[in-house]
């Protein structure tokens, strides 16, 4: 059972399905060879992207305005130019995702992320937040008393961070006695991290948040290869699809799509490109799609959380994994500080798992607990090396990164 296309969207994908034939290399020898129907057009891969990035540019470069590229988690970057065009729909799709998050003109975001570094986020939410009309402070990643400081100075409404940063503020204001509920901020938009389980409830870091901070929680997924949010409603049952912007499918591991709340790969179509439009693209994110109308009103599918990604499973002492389900097993864990996961292959081939783990204590009875309960849950053992603050960091971030790691993949 596939995903309904609405009558706007099939007008929609008739005129890219012309368009990538006059303007795109690739997708003209693929639809020349396969034929335009669109179920049985073959899947595009980050793969294809990173091998022939060029053959996927539909515009001459005087067109181009500006460059971005993915993070490169999943090997290496993947260059997404965008034209004036390209950027007035970031902006479209942004405004949409605040709108849905319950934005108005009235708020004031402060955003705890990088702008630089080819990252599309930034400027997304920089450019959504304009067209909304609303007030911006743009402060950057990390250091939470520059962060408390300038709520505390000029009174943001709302956050926009990744979950596991605004812990450590939290943190940091219990320390520092800030009281939380006397701050001006009353919302957050989460970004990078899961706060929800499968079922839409809060998970650990999601939990953590809300009982030391009762502000609002929104979710959003997007990737920059699909220029595209999905962002929760006041609601928090899931993304919901913009459906002027994106097709979305559900695929197994046949490439053949599933029914509603049935886990496969997220694979989309982008509408309204102009540079490097995609068709049937694999994002490589699992999770599941649910299609009753939300109570707030929108008929649109709406996403679950990541489940985890496609090549980052993995296969440890008969167990399958990923790391979404590791991360929400240490964030539970009042012994343990923070982490990084390191997977790696060792001499037969089989998956490794090494946690870098910051303990609460540096005692044998802490390090003990920490030991004793990943045994219980995840009945395996993994490697855990316990590491100090310092070192945690210059893992965490890399001079290289524009998010923080917490997982490394070098098998």
């Amino acid at each position: 059972m596939s995903i309904p296309i609405s009558a706007e969207q099939s007008s929609q994908l008739q005129e890219l399905l012309a368009y990538l034939q006059q303007h795109s290399p690739f997708y003209r020898e693929l639809l020349t060879k396969h034929g335009t129907d669109f179920a049985r057009i073959p899947v595009t891969t980050k793969e294809d992207l990173q091998q022939r990035a060029d053959d996927f540019l539909c515009v001459p470069r005087s067109k181009i305005i500006e460059y971005t590229s993915t993070s490169g988690t999943l090997g290496s970057p993947v260059i997404v130019p965008l034209t004036e065009n390209d950027l007035l729909r970031l902006a479209d799709n942004e405004y949409g995702s605040f709108r849905c998050a319950d934005g108005s003109a009235s708020d004031v975001y402060q955003l705890m992320l990088t702008l630089d570094r080819q990252f599309m986020a930034g400027m997304a939410y920089y450019s959504g937040i304009r067209k909304l009309g609303a007030g911006i402070i743009r402060l950057g990643p990390g250091v939470p008393s520059l962060q408390w400081e300038t709520i505390r100075r000029l009174k943001p409404t709302a956050i926009v961070a990744v979950p596991s940063f605004i812990l450590k503020l939290i943190r940091y204001a219990e320390e520092h006695r800030i009281d939380l509920a006397a701050t001006s901020v009353r919302k957050a938009i989460c970004i990078g991290e899961n706060i929800r389980n499968a079922d839409f409830t809060l998970n650990i870091i999601g939990r953590k948040i809300k009982e030391a901070w009762d502000i609002d929680l929104y979710s959003t997924y997007a990737s920059t290869e699909m220029q595209t949010a999905f962002t929760e409603c006041g609601e928090g049952q899931g993304g919901h699809l913009q459906p002027h912007l994106l097709i979305a499918e559900i695929l197994d591991d046949n490439d053949q799509p599933v029914g509603p709340r049935t886990p496969g790969e997220l694979t989309i179509t982008t509408l309204g490109v102009e540079a490097m439009p995609l068709l049937r693209y694999k994002t490589g994110d699992v999770c599941m799609y649910f299609e009753e109308p939300c109570a707030c009103g929108r008929t649109s599918i709406r996403l679950s959380p990541i489940l985890g990604r496609r090549k980052q499973m993995i296969k440890f002492k008969g167990t399958t994994l990923y790391p979404p389900a590791l991360f929400d097993l240490l964030n539970e864990m009042e012994e343990v500080v923070d982490f990084v996961v390191e997977v790696y292959a060792n001499e037969l081939g089989l998956d490794e798992v090494l946690l870098h783990v910051l303990p609460a204590a540096d005692t044998e009875e802490c390090h003990g607990k920490i030991r004793a309960y990943l045994q219980a849950r995840l009945r395996v053992s993994p490697h855990v090396r316990f590491v100090a603050a310092p070192e945690l960091q210059k893992m965490q971030f890399p001079e290289t990164s524009r998010k923080i790691v917490k997982f490394i993949d070098k098998r």
